[in-house]
């Protein structure tokens, strides 16, 4: 062989080993995910307990995805992004315990090749610890990633849990869109709560009724058992408490805090969102059906006058602590010469006046209502309801 020839077979030696170089490095980079991921949730790094304890036995999706192709349960709040590389992909997520969940491991194939996926591994939660989340705390969310058997490392995402008595009422999620979740006021509704039966005594022990019946005696009696609560709520002298402003700071999310059944009871304190929820939880339990109208800044109670659904009434319960029973006078001991009303006549008027200003503050807003405007509900607490949606308590 010349030694002209000499360079041009090494330089066709070189060229061939680079090509092999380069074939090689594009082969390993579609079979060896050198991808990363990342931590991602849809209520900008928040968790809250209300939403997840509501929907735990259920089949519900409030919160939905952004992304069109996810993978794992949604409920579970938290998620990863990642791309895949070969078609098949296996991912194997482990999630590291904190004070609210155990660690728990979870795998997936990602069926499509270069497709970025959203994957929500399963949290196993420690139900007590979130309903004991009194207010909001830090969380350390650690999280490792393999792919294909190859380590992707371990990331960190520091996420807020909410107070117990925070309610979602709606988020925007990454494509700007907003949801309404005010469905979740029905968790506050709590017609299960031990405290109930000894409320529905002490509305017994009015007299206004001697049974309660729910719709068995439509109509006027439907009125009287409602009354009778009214003013059995009325003789525990609950005040009105304008509390329901969180420290939740987000333009994603925003929430309501509500007081729980037990809380409002002990406190002696409603705002419109407590008396109404209590209201609802103590009309549910006599199968009297509820319904809570909410509009921006306020809410009220309805219920069903009929089991068939045809009328409907309205009252304002932050009108409950308008008058202290205790400065009229009690029936049994009224006389004939004793001057103004009594306490159960107070109360009956201040009840006449709540359902006719609730009325009219619904008749001022059905529009929006029935139209299902932004922050406007009308929420039947409804056994069908009850199939999203379960009572939270302590």
């Amino acid at each position: 062989m010349s030694k002209e020839k000499n360079p041009w077979i090494v330089s066709t030696i070189i060229l061939s080993v680079l090509l092999l170089v380069i074939a090689g490095l594009f082969w390993y980079r579609y079979n060896n995910e050198h991808t990363t991921f990342e931590i991602v949730d849809d209520l900008g790094g928040n968790i809250f307990p209300s939403a997840i304890l509501s929907v735990a036995v259920s089949d519900t999706q409030i919160v939905v995805p952004a992304d069109t192709v996810y993978l794992g349960n949604p409920k579970s709040g938290i998620a990863i992004r990642i791309k895949s590389g070969k078609p098949h992909s296996k991912v194997r997520i482990t999630v590291g315990a904190t004070p609210f969940f155990e660690e728990s491991v979870s795998e997936f194939i990602l069926e499509r090749p270069k497709t970025e996926y959203r994957i929500y591994p399963d949290i196993i939660w420690k139900y007590d610890a979130l309903k004991q989340a009194i207010q909001p705390s830090p969380v350390s969310v650690a999280i490792q990633v393999e792919m294909n058997y190859k380590k992707m490392g371990r990331h960190v995402k520091t996420m807020s849990v909410r107070s117990i008595n925070e309610c979602l009422l709606g988020y925007i999620d990454e494509k700007q869109k907003f949801h309404d979740t005010g469905i979740f006021f029905a968790a506050y509704v709590n017609e299960d709560h031990p405290m109930i039966d000894i409320i529905l005594r002490e509305a017994l022990n009015t007299r206004i009724v001697n049974r309660f019946l729910g719709y068995q005696y439509q109509g006027k009696y439907v009125e009287k058992q409602v009354y009778a609560i009214w003013n059995a709520l009325q003789k525990r002298n609950l005040k009105y408490s304008s509390i329901s402003s969180s420290s939740l700071s987000s333009n994603v999310v925003f929430s309501q805090r509500v007081r729980l059944f037990e809380d409002v009871l002990e406190s002696a304190q409603i705002n419109c969102v407590d008396g109404s929820v209590l209201f609802a939880s103590l009309l549910k339990a006599i199968n009297i059906d509820p319904i809570l109208v909410r509009m921006p800044g306020h809410m009220f109670v309805g219920y069903y006058l009929d089991k068939s659904h045809t009328k409907k009434n309205f009252l304002e319960t932050t009108m409950i602590g308008d008058v202290n029973l205790d400065d009229f006078f009690p029936e049994e001991q009224l006389d004939s010469t004793m001057v103004g009303k009594s306490q159960n006549e107070i109360s009956y008027t201040i009840f006449n006046k709540s359902k006719e200003y609730a009325n009219k503050r619904y008749e001022e807003n059905k529009i929006s209502i029935e139209s299902k405007k932004k922050f406007y509900t009308l929420l039947e607490i409804s056994r069908n309801i009850r199939k999203d949606i379960q009572p939270i308590g302590k």
